[in-house]
């Protein structure tokens, strides 16, 4: 078996998820992926994977609805306009396929990856790291980082 990312599944605080296929994917850059094991409440143990920050291009036809994710917020605006709205991006799948079983589309191992998150306010939704915005071109830039925000890193799309 030979694995080849395939997508990343963005998964938000309230639930929602979105599937973006890698064709879909411009500029992208996770930045220092740990490896970490521990407890949180009363789960079991697990391994989890940290990140430092995330930096994002994504293009415009990804800007949809998969019938597979439970998008509420998107089906009423789009995910672009729901991202940038709500910085709630909590963490993130890596979607592999074996590129050996060329009828192959079915996901065959995925990596969870979690990103710096803080607090906006008492509800604990929004994240003050995570920052976005949709370019001229209608892409969109999103960014996961303590120190720069989406603007500072791609300030040529802004």
């Amino acid at each position: 078996m030979k694995k080849e990312v395939m997508a990343l599944k963005m998964m938000f605080k309230n639930g929602e998820t979105w599937t973006i296929n890698k064709e879909f994917i411009g500029d992208l850059w996770i930045k220092h992926i740990s490896r970490s094991f521990g407890r949180i409440g009363d789960s079991d143990f697990q391994e989890i994977f940290p990140c430092e920050s995330l930096k994002i291009e994504i293009f415009p036809e990804a800007d949809e609805v998969n019938s597979n994710d439970i998008n509420l917020g998107g089906l009423e605006m789009g995910m672009f306009e729901r991202v940038a709205k709500d910085p709630d991006i909590e963490k993130m799948d890596i979607l592999y396929t074996d590129t050996e079983n060329e009828n192959s589309v079915d996901i065959v191992a995925k990596e969870t990856v979690y990103f710096p998150y803080e607090a906006k306010d008492s509800d604990r939704i929004d994240n003050v790291y995570q920052s976005s915005f949709v370019s001229k071109e209608n892409k969109l830039y999103i960014v996961i980082d303590k120190d720069k925000t989406a603007k500072e890193i791609y300030k040529e799309k802004f």
